[in-house]
């Protein structure tokens, strides 16, 4: 079943269509920024912290995707791993998420905020 938030991709033949959830790009972002090194990971709000803890994967949290037409805005809450700095971790991660949503979409990413929102010290030595 689609709503209105889902984004309708160009049809595919004259009979059928392709359409992609906001949940899917949102996944799509959360996977390609804690593929960079030195995010630990995306802060999300309580309701998927609880459904992450009962197995229930979700790969947005701390990811929230504005989609208007084939124009989509990102905004990530992040936690970095101590060490690593800021500005430069936080332009790679945009690079990511926007190279990763347009490949895999066909969306046009306008822009990718970033707010860094702790600091990971587990492997602070």
């Amino acid at each position: 079943m689609f709503t209105d938030m889902d984004y309708r991709a160009n049809d595919v033949e004259e009979y059928s269509e392709v359409r992609i959830a906001d949940d899917v790009v949102g996944n799509i972002a959360g996977i390609a920024a804690t593929e960079i090194e030195g995010v630990a990971g995306t802060v999300g709000n309580m309701t998927k912290e609880l459904m992450s803890k009962v197995g229930i994967a979700n790969r947005s949290k701390g990811v929230k995707v504005v989609i208007d037409g084939n124009i989509v805005t990102v905004d990530l809450a992040l936690i970095l791993k101590y060490g690593y700095n800021i500005p430069i971790t936080s332009k790679q991660v945009q690079e990511r998420v926007k190279t990763a949503i347009e490949n895999m979409t066909g969306l046009t990413v306008s822009n990718v905020a970033i707010r860094i929102v702790g600091v990971d010290m587990t492997n602070e030595e």
